[in-house]
This record gives structure tokens, C-alpha cells and sequence, in this order.
């Protein structure tokens, strides 16, 4: 077992070296502009990409058309949210989100209302999950857009798309998912899902970072959208900018990876985190924070109240493990996402997020356990609040 065990993989995931390996032609012999269509270096380039779209196509149930290539999911989060109320507002101002949804929508969401837009924020039940009638409740004749993560990337609680959709859709809107967390480990299909925009990154199922695509509808209903980077005209004229080849390469190698081994996948990794849990759940006064029904098979949010998540995660030097995302990593603050989830201050601060990957062994689970244990035993006896709860 090497040192230190990684389980933040849903901050980001190790490349798999088969997805390198796909790539690496890309830098050096196969090095063409896809845009070139003068000469074979070109062709070969744009051969490359096209056959990436097919396999990123494949793993969401689209065609190969409906791919946008952009440079992760927060690009293709604005590019959909920006894109749709640009080119749409001539028929409403209004969007409806949620609250625990990731910063790259809730940011777009807020620059949006800057310039007119009506933005409607759900809150969440305290198991994550929306209810549903209080999305119909908010629908109107203005609603242009509905955009609701498919799988939460703190507490990995998964929405139900198709309920959401189809209220969507009844409202004459379209229906946007950020499915960063959840494609590559459960299975995703845009048109049995109802999906009519979708948002995806590489570096999240062991591709590249740098890398992701946006799935824009092209039949009932045509999805049109304003372009956000112009010039040149570059994927069907929604994202301009020379393709990065090396990358889309490697999106589409990691995509054709998941389709292949995602079922037997999921099914380890939801064994093992049921392992982590079970035991740490023996811990007193500790708990699992979201659904645990509901969820994907790789994410476990947990609080040991009376010591301060910050301080375990410091003390488990050979475990990486994180308190939340990686975008808000750096804030003090206790985790919107939980505080959403009607958890207090405390048994926010106290959380640890483990996401296990597809690298992860049953050893590295058993040493993440045995580690948290010892710490937490360790972080408690030097807690006068811990000492008084006990008396």
C-alpha cells in the first residue's frame, strides 16, 4: 500500500493510464490543429475528436452531434445557463436552481440576476433531496430553464432527474443537469432522463483535467443557444477556440472506459463505502449526512460532532480526505450544502467527505478507518466540550 491513501476523488480523479496512453500520440506524432482541413495532419487530429464525441455520445445515450467540447464543467455550466437565457429571454427572465447546487451554476446564477434575470432558488429536505411539489410551486408562464445537479458532489444524494424534467417540461422549459459527479458511475441516458442540456468533466472519471463537454439537445425540443467565446466559429458555433485534441482524446477514452466497467464499479465501491461507514458509524455520536438511499455509490458525507472536521482531516496525515468541495475548500465557513440540509453549525464544521475511486483498495479503506478511529479517540480527549458531554 503506497502512502498517503487517496480518497477525495470527487475533488479530482488519477488519470487512468489507459486514457494516457490514448493521449499520448496526440502530443507528439499526431500533433494537428482539428480545425486544419488542408493536409493529413489535420484530418488525423480531427479523426481524434471525432471518434471522442462518438464515445462521450455513447456513455450519455446521445448523438455524437449533441457533444460540446469546452474545457470542463464549469465552462459548460455557464455556456448552458448563459447560452439558454441570452437566447431565450424574449420568452421569459425566469430560472429555477437549488441551493446546494455547485458553485459554477449558483455563481452564473447570481451574475445572471445582475442583468435581469429572476432566479429561484429551492431549498432542499434534510435528506438533500427537492421537493417536488415546491419545484411545481415555483414554475410559471416566464420559466426558461430549470437547472438541478444530477448527483451532489458533497453528499453525493442523487435528484429524481425524471420527475424533475417531466414538471419542466409541462412548464414549456428546458431542463439543464450538472452531471460532473454522476456520469461514469451511474448510469446516465439523456432521453429516458429527459435531459435537454448536460454538463460533464474528464478529470472526474480519470480523465484529463482541463477537459469536458456540454450535451446540447438537438430534436424535441432543438436546443439553441447563445455562444459565450466567439471567433471562429468552432463547434457548430457555440464555443469557439482551437480544440484541445490531447484532452478530448482522453475525455473520450475515459467516457468509453466507464460505459465498459461502471456497473462492476459501482458495485465494489458501494460495498466498500458501506465497509467505511458500518464501521465508523460504531464511533458514538457520529452519522451520515444526506440520503443514504439515494445516493452515489462512491461519496460518504460524515460528522463526528465535537471535533472540528479541519482538525481530523490534519491529524489523518496519511488519508486524503476533504471537508467539501474543492471549489470552497479554502473558506472557513462551515458547508453551505449542509448548512441546506437544516445541520447546525457544529455538525457542519464536523464533517469529513470521503470519496472512494476506482483505484481504491479494501486495504486503503481498512487503514482510512483504523486512522479516523485513533484520531478521533485522540481529538476527544483533548476536548474539554467532549469531557463535559461525557460527564
Amino acid at each position: 500500500m503506497e502512502f498517503p491513501v487517496y480518497l477525495d476523488n470527487n475533488a479530482t480523479t488519477p488519470l487512468d493510464p489507459r486514457v494516457l496512453e490514448a493521449m499520448l500520440p496526440y502530443f507528439t506524432s499526431k500533433f494537428g490543429n482539428a480545425a486544419s482541413r488542408s493536409h493529413v495532419f489535420g484530418w488525423v487530429a480531427e479523426e481524434g475528436v471525432d471518434y471522442a464525441r462518438e464515445q462521450v455520445a455513447k456513455l450519455i445515450g446521445c448523438t455524437d452531434k449533441e457533444i460540446i467540447f469546452t474545457s470542463g464543467a464549469t465552462e459548460a455550466d455557464n455556456l448552458g445557463i448563459k447560452g439558454v437565457y441570452e437566447m431565450y429571454q424574449g420568452k421569459g427572465n425566469h430560472i429555477v436552481t437549488v441551493a446546494t447546487e455547485h458553485k459554477a451554476v449558483l455563481d452564473t446564477c447570481i451574475h445572471l440576476e445582475k442583468l435581469g434575470a429572476r432566479v429561484t432558488y429551492l431549498n432542499v429536505k434534510e435528506d438533500g433531496l427537492i421537493d417536488l411539489a415546491e419545484l411545481e410551486a415555483a414554475m410559471t408562464a416566464e420559466t426558461i430553464l430549470v437547472t438541478v445537479m444530477y448527483g451532489n458532489n458533497e453528499i453525493g444524494v442523487i435528484q429524481p432527474i425524471r420527475e424533475i424534467s417531466a414538471i419542466a417540461h409541462q412548464y414549456g422549459a428546458l431542463f439543464m443537469t450538472d452531471a460532473t459527479q454522476a456520469v461514469g458511475k451511474i448510469p446516465v441516458d439523456v432521453d429516458a432522463d429527459g435531459i435537454d442540456l448536460l454538463a460533464l468533466s474528464a478529470h472526474k472519471l480519470y480523465g484529463p483535467k482541463g477537459v469536458g463537454a456540454l450535451y446540447v439537445r438537438r430534436k424535441n425540443p432543438r436546443v439553441k443557444l447563445t455562444a459565450q467565446m466567439d471567433g471562429g466559429g468552432h463547434e457548430r458555433g457555440m464555443r469557439s477556440g482551437t480544440l484541445n485534441v490531447p484532452g478530448i482524446v482522453g475525455l473520450g477514452k475515459a467516457c468509453e472506459l466507464c460505459r465498459l466497467e461502471m456497473d462492476e464499479e459501482a458495485k465494489r465501491l458501494s460495498a466498500l463505502r458501506d465497509k467505511l461507514e458500518q464501521a465508523l458509524l460504531l464511533i458514538e455520536e457520529s452519522q451520515v449526512n444526506g440520503s443514504t438511499s439515494q445516493r452515489l455509490p462512491h461519496v460518504s458525507n460524515m460528522s463526528f460532532k465535537y471535533v472540528a472536521g479541519e482538525g481530523l482531516m490534519m491529524a489523518m496525515k496519511d488519508v486524503a480526505v476533504s471537508s467539501g468541495s474543492a471549489c470552497t475548500s479554502a473558506s472557513l465557513e462551515p458547508s453551505y450544502v449542509l448548512k441546506h440540509l437544516g445541520l447546525s453549525d457544529d455538525i457542519a464544521h464536523s464533517a469529513i467527505r470521503f470519496g472512494l475511486g476506482r483505484f481504491t483498495t479494501a486495504e486503503e479503506v481498512d487503514y482510512a478507518i483504523e486512522s479516523a478511529k485513533k484520531e478521533l479517540k485522540q481529538l476527544r480527549n483533548l476536548s474539554p466540550l467532549w469531557e463535559m458531554v461525557k460527564e
